[in-house]
């Protein structure tokens, strides 16, 4: 009896994880409405938005007519992030994630993805394109509603094969907030803004 018990106690905490754990995959609404929090007002009702089905599959949830592509928290992964980024970013995007489910790891997608910029199998916008990204922790964020309380905005503006002289830009943060470029001279250059 005392046996059944443990077992019934520990069943009923497993099954309340599944529920509320990381892992759990959110409601299509939810997902959206949490996605599209990054994107400025008045843009979000025509907004693409990829997120993640019953099996866990990143499939896309809403289409859209927007400039802007969205993604919704990877329920796999600790604390909240949701990110959106211009349209013409998209092929970029698109090819990290295929080349991540092929099991290429991060310095291996950088140099793919920098091969075929450079021989042009891959369209990268040469001119400076916007990504917004929101995050926050797990205890800050509700699931029944998609809000985040307390989350943080980080920016980031791709152009590719910018330096810190074309810029003016220094290539590490100096302040809270400040602009500064990642990457310089390569097809990844992108000016970091971070939170205050």
């Amino acid at each position: 009896m005392k046996y059944s018990f443990l077992f019934l106690a520990l069943f009923s905490f497993a099954c309340l994880y599944s529920q509320n754990g990381k892992g759990t995959i959110l409601p299509k609404e939810i997902q959206i409405k949490t996605a599209i929090l990054p994107v400025p007002e008045g843009s979000s009702t025509d907004t693409m938005v990829y997120g993640y089905d019953a099996n866990g599959d990143f499939v896309v949830l809403r289409e859209g007519t927007s400039n802007l592509v969205c993604l919704a928290d990877d329920p796999q992964k600790e604390g909240i992030s949701v990110s959106c980024y211009s349209k013409k970013l998209e092929p970029f995007m698109k090819r990290g994630r295929e080349l991540r489910a092929e099991g290429k790891d991060v310095m291996e997608i950088r140099e793919i993805r920098g091969k075929e910029i450079a021989n042009g199998t891959l369209d990268m916008p040469r001119e400076p394109s916007m990504m917004y990204v929101y995050y926050g922790t797990d205890t800050d964020y509700n699931a029944s509603t998609g809000e985040l309380a307390n989350g943080q905005f980080r920016y980031v503006i791709y152009i590719p094969y910018a330096t810190t002289e074309s810029t003016g830009l220094p290539d590490k943060p100096h302040a809270k907030g400040m602009p500064w470029l990642m990457d310089p001279g390569t097809h990844r250059a992108h000016i970091m803004v971070g939170p205050n």
